[in-house]
């Protein structure tokens, strides 16, 4: 609880570090951190950035039903080549092959932010297009064994070693990494969360 009763909790519904560590960038430290369990499925024709947009609506949907006086931060990332989502890869061997399809070509990664209050859901998708340098088959190698692959949209992070493989990024680099800042900030200010 925040000890004030005319503010209520911020809840993040993620489990994610990056999202904590952006959010205190901006001074923004969540009350308590509750993650959403949500199918993360792809719907039959389903755009990427409207199924990060659902994802990103669901999961703040999910904890604000569990917490309906709190205001609620979810978010989701989607990555992808033209239509074709990069999701979080299985194996080394799938993370191998999303690296091949990004090198040396655009890509856009699309991050649906969005805040709850009781049924009350507002939400925005940043797209952010990347640019991948051309990898060599030893670059390739040495990525996939420091296993920051795993549990990465697309098969990589921008704030570790593949940061090196971006060549332009035209778009919110902090959306890439998981949250938009200017659009959360916006969103929280517009459903009347102010900081401590």
């Amino acid at each position: 609880m925040t000890g004030d009763p005319r503010r209520p909790d911020l809840i993040l519904a993620s489990a994610s570090p990056r999202r904590l560590e952006l959010l205190a960038q901006i001074g923004v430290v969540p009350d308590r951190v509750d993650p959403a369990d949500v199918d993360e499925t792809p719907q039959k024709g389903e755009t990427p950035p409207r199924l990060a947009e659902r994802l990103a609506r669901a999961k703040a949907g999910v904890v604000a039903a569990r917490n309906p006086v709190a205001v609620v931060l979810a978010a989701d990332t989607v990555v992808a080549v033209g239509r074709r989502l990069l999701e979080k890869p299985a194996d080394a061997a799938e993370a191998e092959r999303f690296l091949r399809l990004l090198a040396g070509r655009n890509h856009r990664v699309f991050t649906g932010v969005a805040v709850a209050t009781g049924a009350r859901i507002s939400a925005r998708v940043v797209e952010t297009r990347v640019s991948f340098k051309l990898l060599s088959d030893a670059e390739i190698a040495a990525y996939l064994a420091t296993d920051d692959w795993r549990g990465k949209a697309g098969g990589y992070a921008i704030q570790g070693p593949a940061g090196s493989f971006v060549r332009r990024i035209v778009g919110s680099h902090p959306a890439v990494m998981g949250l938009p800042l200017y659009e959360t900030t916006q969103l929280l200010t517009g459903m009347g969360w102010r900081r401590p």
